[in-house]
């Protein structure tokens, strides 16, 4: 009896951005990475899922405001006049910082059913309020987009 054994399928290497809508910046998988401290437990594949779920939940928040950009006449993020730092608007760091905060929060929920000890599950709780930084910061950086103050405050 012999065995053969089949070729191993060709990989491809996956495209190293997340592209976006054309307004708002395509997202890089490696800055990402860095940005957000990722070891190798975190793959491309589920740092991609990640990002494209921020993404979409970032896009869905700055929907109308994108609208009001482009009526305005501006095709792009980046087109929007706004103070720069680093040679990129403060518009496009705080969209950046919300997307990287949102898919961040995304990982630390995802990831917390690794362990389920008692040691895990003190982890998993003090990752949850880490998720919840995340996002508060991922609000924040869209407030700062839209130029809408940080702070709700109502009468009691």
């Amino acid at each position: 009896m012999s065995f053969i054994a089949p070729a191993p399928a060709t990989r491809t290497v996956p495209p190293q951005a997340v592209a976006n809508d054309g307004f708002f910046p395509d997202i890089q998988l490696d800055p990402a990475r860095q940005a957000l401290r990722l070891d190798g437990t975190v793959t491309d594949e589920r740092l991609r899922f990640a990002l494209v779920g921020a993404l979409l939940e970032a896009g869905n928040s700055l929907a109308a405001w994108k609208a009001a950009q482009l009526t305005r006449g501006y095709a792009r993020l980046a087109d929007v006049p706004a103070a720069q730092l680093d040679g990129v608007t403060r518009l496009q760091h705080a969209y950046v910082r919300a997307v990287y905060s949102l898919a961040k929060a995304d990982l630390i929920e995802r990831m917390t059913d690794y362990d389920t000890t008692a040691a895990g599950q003190k982890r998993a709780d003090s990752l949850s309020e880490a998720s919840d930084d995340h996002r508060r910061n991922a609000r924040f950086a869209i407030a700062d987009v839209i130029g809408a103050s940080r702070a709700v405050v109502e009468l009691i």
